[in-house]
């Protein structure tokens, strides 16, 4: 599966690892729904203690990093916000040419960016921060550049804490412990519509409501 590395923490500092060359570029996705575009050559070195990210990009202080990976280019992200709204992207539409980085989801606070998952099928599940999932065709969420998007989930409590896309056939995966998966293919409970709030998840489901 072609998961994206997500940070440790979310409270303004991650720490993670991810394989890329020095010719690489690195995509910062962040919760102001902006994606920063870092040259890895221009990173530290694997010496010392490395430097704020906020010094190779214009961050706001109150802005946090929902995921750090390396551009493969030809992808397709689903991304997502706290009031359940997202859309589809391709990858390539989230480089960003400037320190500022590039608007892709729009947010007003106290909306903010939450989730970003890879297209991987024909499927999206939504989990809430209430430990209701709801999974629904992917065909429903409109690919677009920039924007709002549409409602995913809908909540009396909370907001949205996680995406995935999937293949049928293949079931619903999740993560169990640093290195255990859990797949349940069992899902006609969870098929709904997008935009509905859904259900509790499946026994066993992990207690971080993350599918990564």
């Amino acid at each position: 599966m072609d998961q994206l590395p997500r940070p440790l923490s979310n409270v303004g500092f991650a720490t993670q690892l991810f394989p890329a060359e020095t010719t690489s570029k690195c995509l910062v996705f962040a919760t102001n729904g902006r994606f920063y575009t870092l040259d890895a050559a221009k990173l530290p070195g694997g010496r010392g203690h490395g430097e704020p990210i906020r010094l190779f990009a214009d961050l706001e202080q109150e802005t946090d990093i929902v995921a750090v990976f390396r551009h493969q280019g030809g992808r397709k992200f689903l991304v997502g916000s706290v009031q359940g709204r997202g859309f589809v992207v391709p990858e390539d539409e989230c480089l960003a040419n400037t320190r500022k980085g590039k608007q892709v989801l729009n947010v007003t606070p106290p909306d903010e960016a939450a989730a970003i998952a890879v297209v991987e099928g024909e499927l999206v599940a939504a989990i809430g921060e209430n430990r209701k999932l709801v999974i629904f065709p992917l065909d429903q969420v409109p690919d677009m550049a920039r924007g709002r998007g549409v409602r995913l989930q809908r909540y009396k409590d909370g907001g949205l804490s996680d995406v995935k896309s999937f293949d049928y056939k293949q079931g619903l995966t999740w993560r169990q412990g640093d290195q255990r998966h859990k797949t349940e293919t069992a899902l006609a409970d969870w098929r709904g519509q997008r935009g509905q709030s859904g259900r509790l998840p499946p026994q066993g489901f992990t207690r971080s409501n993350k599918f990564g």
